[in-house]
């Protein structure tokens, strides 16, 4: 109203320089602009009101109360200016907000503002891991079943017709004769005694002392001039494995065994294998070997070997099968059963030595 009268004054002092015109055009924006600014402090004290509402609801979730003097502060912004609206609006939300740090100190008196001192304590369950590509573990899949060893069975001297038979290597007067069960395949090809590779006849010769050196199957001819020692077995013709000899191949071969002890005299013989002393056995006393009446190394002076008229026969001294298809003993006890032979063995041959050792 007072803008309306200070524009009619205007009109009468310049003596009308104002066009009409104007007058009425700005007499009329008057109302207007009175009403766009109502309606700007309107809607700026329902923005104001609609914060405060919000921050009371924010306090009353989180289990705390709006002070008295804070909602007075608030229904006093109503009053003031948009700009100091907006300020203390923005100011009383952060106060409210504060009201989760409250705490009391030593001396009983609250505080705020101010975070705890004591941390907030951490939830200790662990977090679920989602299963990658990384740790699914590879199907384990089974190991393949161990294919078993057909067990051998007797087969006729005609299925290894085509094999010779193994030369024995013999001399008279040895200090020992290594008797064998009779000449594998491998054995039989090669002409050597014992030349297999899975063969320990020539390791366990060597670790027992009957040999200084380890010798290879060829040097088998080699074994009387060297080291007073000879070879032959049981049954002379050739087999995959014992197992596809008969019983009374055998026990006939032990006539023969005798016969060849006789002619040669060693002054002992050694068993390569208890399955032969059980043929040796038979042959004997026309019965199985008892369990109780058989044990490795040497055995009773009644057991000696090519007993005739004028001689006593040779000392039997009885190891084990030095066979790669022998399971039934171990490397280690094959070893304790030969050492005892072997030490027999190099004691005669230093003793034969300083025997024949010329005086002076």
């Amino acid at each position: 109203m007072d803008r309306t009268l200070e524009l009619l004054t205007r009109v009468r002092r310049s003596d009308r320089s104002l066009d009409g015109r104007l007058f009425f055009r700005q007499l009329i924006k008057l109302p207007c602009g009175k009403l766009r600014q109502s309606r700007l402090e309107s809607d700026t004290m329902t923005k104001t009101g609609e914060k405060v509402e919000l921050a009371l609801q924010r306090a009353t979730i989180e289990g705390q109360s709006v002070s008295e003097p804070q909602v007075e502060t608030e229904r006093r912004l109503e009053d003031e200016s948009p700009e100091e609206v907006k300020t203390e609006a923005r100011e009383s939300t952060f106060a409210t907000s504060l009201q989760r740090f409250r705490h009391d100190d030593s001396n009983g008196t609250s505080s705020s503002g101010q975070l705890p001192v004591t941390p907030t304590s951490r939830s200790t369950r662990k977090r679920k891991l989602e299963p990658t590509g990384l740790d699914v573990k590879p199907a384990v899949l089974p190991s393949p079943a161990k294919k078993r060893r057909t067990p051998s069975k007797y087969t006729g001297p005609e299925a290894f017709e085509h094999l010779s038979p193994l030369t024995d290597t013999l001399a008279p007067n040895l200090i020992c004769i290594f008797v064998g069960t009779n000449p594998g395949i491998r054995t039989a090809e090669a002409g050597h005694a014992y030349a297999h590779p899975s063969n320990m006849f020539w390791k366990l010769l060597h670790s027992s002392g009957c040999t200084p050196v380890r010798l290879k199957p060829e040097q088998d001819v080699d074994l009387p001039r060297l080291y007073s020692m000879g070879n032959t077995n049981i049954v002379s013709r050739p087999s995959k494995d014992a197992a596809q000899l008969s019983k009374a191949e055998m026990s006939a071969g032990t006539s023969i065994l005798e016969e060849k002890i006789r002619k040669y005299r060693p002054e002992a013989v050694c068993i390569v294998g208890k399955g032969i002393w059980e043929a040796i056995w038979r042959w004997r006393y026309k019965r199985e070997l008892k369990k109780g009446e058989f044990e490795y190394g040497w055995q009773a002076q009644r057991e000696r070997m090519g007993v005739c008229e004028g001689w006593e026969g040779a000392r039997a001294f009885v190891s084990s099968s030095t066979s790669g298809l022998s399971a039934s003993t171990k490397p280690a006890e094959k070893v304790a059963i030969w050492k005892p032979f072997g030490e027999w063995v190099q004691q005669r041959r230093r003793e034969r030595s300083q025997a024949t050792a010329v005086p002076g």
